[in-house]
Order: C-alpha cells, then structure tokens, then sequence
C-alpha cells in the first residue's frame, strides 16, 4: 500500500514539473515563432525594397551591402528554426516521459479497479450485504460497516473515472506529440529551404565581389563619393543646428552653445526623453538599410565607413513623418534640389533627409505622426531611402537607441 502511494506521490511530482517545463517551453516557443516571423518579414522587405530594380544597373556598393544585409538576416533565421527545432525536440521528450508515466499510472489504476470488481462480484448480492450489517455486534459498529460499503462504492465509481480521465489525458499527449513531430518535420524542411538560398545568395556575393574588384578603380570612386557626400550632410547639419540654437537664444536674450529652454520647452524635451526607446519611425513602413556609427567595408574590410544617423528604405512614393510632436526651425534644399526638414522638440533635433517635396514651413508646430514631405526615389537605381539624424543640442544620438525595435 505504502509502495502504490509513494508511486502515486512521484508520479504527481513528475506531472507537475513537467507540466511546468511545458509552459515554460510554450512560452519561449511562441517567443521564437515571433522572431521568425519576423525575420521572414524583414527578408521580404528586403527583397521588396532593396532589390526591388534588378534591372538597373544600380551602384555596386549599394548593391553588395544590401545583398550582405539580406546574407546576415538569413543567417539569423537559422538560426531561430534551429533553436526552434531543438526546443520541440525537448518538448517531445518530455511528452514522450509524460505518456510514458500515464501509460504505468493506468495500468495500476486498471489493475486496482479489477481488483474492486472482483471483490464487488463476490459480494454482489444484496443479501450478502445486509448479512454483513446485521452481523454486526453493536450498533457502531453497523453504522462504520455500512459507512465503509459507501465509501468503498464511492471509491470505484472514482476509479473508474480516474481511468477515463487519465485515458483521455494520454489520447491527448499522443494527439500533440503528433502534432510536434509534424511542426518539426515542417521546420527541418523549411531550414533546408532557407539554407539552399543563402548558399545561391552567397553565391551571388561572391559574384559580385569578383566583379567589383576587376574595377577596383569604379569602386574605389563610389566610396569616395559616398564619404564625400557624408561629410557634406554632416557638416551641414552641424552647422544649421548652430545657427538654430544661437537664433533661439538670440531672441531669448542669452548667449550659450546650447539650447537655453523655456519652461513649455523643457517638458517637450522631459517627454521626448522619456520616450527613449519608444518613438515612431520616421516612416510608416521601411526597413533599415544602414545603422548608425562605424562599419566595415564589405568588399574591403580594411576600410571603415561611419554613418552618423541611419537609412531607411522605404516604398516609391512613401512620406517622411514626424517622430514626435515639434517646430519646423529649417528646411533646406541642397544644389541637386534634395530638400531636408528639421523639427526641434525642446532641445532635441530630429532630422529628414533625402525629400523631394516638402509640406511644413519654417515655425509649423507639428503632431508626432504629421506627414513632413516626400521621400525622393532615385531614378537611376529606384531606390527610395530617408535619411533620419537625431542630436541632443549639437552631440549626436543613435536613433537605434531611441526610435521603436529601429
């Protein structure tokens, strides 16, 4: 008796954690079918929005970093089917214990209820057992007799529901075993899929880089101009927020290298910070083509390229927004007809560039989420890409630190 009750204990404990084990597992499953999913998607825009005129000609660095962006995103989903397929293995693991104990559990409360049977048949008759209460000797002892014949009825009847429960419990284990093994059946085919392509698109990589480097001269031009652009857009920027801070403190009467606020000025920039993080995007639909700060060259390593904001590919036709609410202290329009769009939120700056039309004017106070203009689409390659800076005063911020999962 002892022995079927300590077996009873361990097989509660069994369940228990492993019930535990299996939400916990749900949990993370959910977590990496989000990431997936994610992943998928963003292989999509990439193919939508990097690669969306292959038959431009197009400029080959823009070409090799989109294609080793799309490389690096592949490589990541892998990775989470990976980790994915292992989880279900474990998950299947542990649904093939649970069965396992149910299937032991049920053949002892199988047993257990033959035995009730038995001995219910061998005094099945209602004289049997009225002979069992007369022969008692007191009338306490008439009275705990037929208690226990209640209790020993009830005890069956629980038997025997215990056994349909714990039957339907294994059908359904069996039932979702199946299930995972077809899921993980669907993953592994899906990897080899994912796995195909990314040796095509390294393939095409490989491709590109031998093309690259018999123009080595061509190439080395487009860097050039990329980094000569870059510090032109920087040095501007630089020097309209300058001007914008020492014009506002101008007409405040002070005289500092910084924003001086007002009161209403310091609660839109107390808001604005305590939305780190948490800030739109300055589009409503694109994908992140460049991050921010220093990088490696990806056909020559050697060489450093730095981006001091990020870019952001989008749709032809698609509208820069405003990141949060503001005032419009700039707009200008560079000599190719480029136009750029700053907003001043306190003593932040949050900077469109890359339109080719504009909507707001200068001391326009603008809503978060406000239309600012047109993003330009190139006509040579049919790229569509914003340009986003964002500074505190004159020190530069990473908007990946600031703007939304950017």
């Amino acid at each position: 008796m002892k022995s079927k009750i300590a077996h009873h204990i361990v097989l509660l404990l069994v369940l228990f954690f492993s019930t535990y084990t299996s939400t916990a597992q749900t949990s993370e499953q959910k977590a990496l079918e989000a990431k997936r999913a994610q992943l998928q998607n963003e292989i999509k825009e990439i193919n939508r929005l990097l690669f969306a005129e292959k038959k431009q000609k197009g400029n080959v660095l823009e070409q090799m970093e989109a294609l080793d962006k799309k490389i690096n995103v592949r490589q990541q989903l892998i990775r989470v089917t990976n980790q994915q397929s292992n989880l279900l293995n474990r998950q299947i693991n542990v649904n093939i214990r649970s069965i396992s104990k149910l299937r032991e559990d049920l053949k002892l409360l199988k047993d257990d209820y033959a035995t009730l049977i038995q001995k219910s048949y061998q005094n099945r008759t209602q004289s049997n057992r009225l002979m069992f209460l007369l022969s008692s000797e007191n009338f306490f002892q008439a009275f705990k007799r037929w208690q226990y014949m209640k209790q020993y009825a009830e005890h069956r009847k629980q038997q025997g529901e215990e056994i349909i429960i714990k039957t339907d419990e294994l059908a359904a284990l069996n039932k979702e075993l199946t299930e995972q093994r077809k899921v993980k059946e669907q993953l592994l085919a899906e990897n080899m899929r994912v796995k195909n392509q990314l040796f095509k698109e390294i393939q095409s990589q490989k491709e590109l880089l031998k093309s690259i480097r018999k123009n080595e001269s061509a190439y080395a031009a487009a860097i050039e101009q990329k980094k000569k652009e870059a510090r032109r857009i920087d040095r501007q920027i630089e020097r309209l927020i300058r001007s914008a801070i020492a014009s506002s403190n101008k007409r405040a009467g002070k005289s500092s290298s910084r924003f001086v606020l007002t009161p209403e000025a310091e609660l839109v920039a107390s808001n604005f910070s305590a939305n780190k993080g948490k800030l739109i995007w300055p589009v409503e639909k694109g994908i992140k083509s460049q991050g921010f700060g220093v990088y490696a060259d990806k056909v020559y390593p050697g060489i450093k390229h730095q981006n001091n904001g990020v870019i952001i590919a989008t749709d032809k036709g698609a509208q820069a927004r405003a990141i949060f609410e503001g005032e419009v202290i700039t707009i200008f329009t560079n000599k190719t007809g480029i136009k750029g769009v700053y907003l001043r939120h306190g003593n932040y700056i949050s900077m469109y560039y890359n339109l080719s039309k504009v909507y707001v004017q200068k001391g326009d106070k603008v809503a978060a989420k406000e239309a600012l203009g047109d993003i330009y689409t190139n006509r040579f390659d049919g790229a569509t890409t914003l340009k986003f800076y964002l500074y505190r005063d004159t020190d530069r911020l990473n908007p990946e630190e600031w703007i939304y999962q950017l």
